[in-house]
């Protein structure tokens, strides 16, 4: 009996502790937040943490909207041309890549690219002890080292989203005209007839609010690293992970938000 009450109990205590967990991260960034507003606002390290998770991120997030474009006018053409409907290939592209695929892939190539190594960096001063020494130098270092890392992400992806949204409709563009022989004009009048600020701004929106999440769970899991060596794998692995699962859920309720307020 007492075995069947641990069996069934079991998962309810694992949710306890990740609930518990998830409420720690909660007021950690809220405790962030006054930090934000105060002197000195290092603008600095701002940009020098944009240049390291936006400039670093923008070659693989070039070759994948290159290939994104040019998958989904390979695909759409198929589909589209049994119906004759070749003409909605270019506005149907285009909404799809500014609304889903861009946020998405562009958080997700920061999230592999920039996020790893920011949590392992901030992991490694932990277990060596530098986030300490930093501490007896009477700096805060939640406002000297995560808050303009949040800051840099939170800005640097809406600038990458809007990079793979060109660089993605291009590349769709061209497969369209010059391989699968396409009208270019047709193409682009579908977009002119049906394009609203909406299909842009929605992708722009999910992109800081991906931003400020990845940049969250990255400075958090690795601030809060321990057990050595193995510990910032560990840390490194699981901030991936979770930052990952994060866009899709926040993806999700994003998208019915938008579609609840007609955007």
């Amino acid at each position: 009996m007492e075995a069947l009450f641990a069996f069934i109990g079991s998962p309810f205590m694992t949710l306890m502790k990740k609930m518990e967990k998830f409420g720690t991260f909660i007021l950690f960034q809220l405790a962030l937040f006054p930090l934000a507003l105060k002197r000195p606002w290092r603008i600095k390290q701002v940009f020098e943490q944009m240049e390291t998770v936006g400039i670093g991120t923008f070659g693989v997030v070039l070759l994948v909207s290159i290939f994104t474009g040019l998958v989904q006018a390979v695909q759409l053409y198929q589909g589209f041309s049994k119906f004759g409907a070749e003409g909605f290939m270019g506005y149907t592209i285009f909404i799809a890549t500014t609304r889903e695929l861009a946020p998405i892939f562009a958080a997700l190539m920061m999230i592999s690219r920039s996020i790893s190594s920011m949590a392992a960096e901030l992991g490694t001063m932990r277990v060596t002890e530098q986030i300490d020494a930093i501490e007896t130098l009477a700096v805060d270092s939640k406002k000297y080292l995560l808050i303009p890392r949040i800051i840099a992400t939170t800005l640097a992806l809406p600038l990458l989203v809007i990079a793979f949204d060109f660089i993605a409709n291009l590349s769709a563009f061209i497969m369209a005209w010059i391989v699968l022989d396409m009208n270019p004009v047709v193409y682009l009048d579908s977009i002119k007839q049906f394009l609203d600020f909406s299909d842009i701004g929605t992708g722009l929106g999910k992109g800081f609010v991906y931003g400020y999440l990845i940049g969250s769970i990255g400075t958090y899991v690795g601030y809060h690293t321990s057990g050595g060596a193995k510990g910032v794998g560990i840390s490194t692995t699981r901030a991936v992970v979770l930052a990952s699962v994060t866009i899709f859920i926040a993806n999700f309720f994003l998208s019915q938000t938008y579609l609840m307020l007609d955007w």
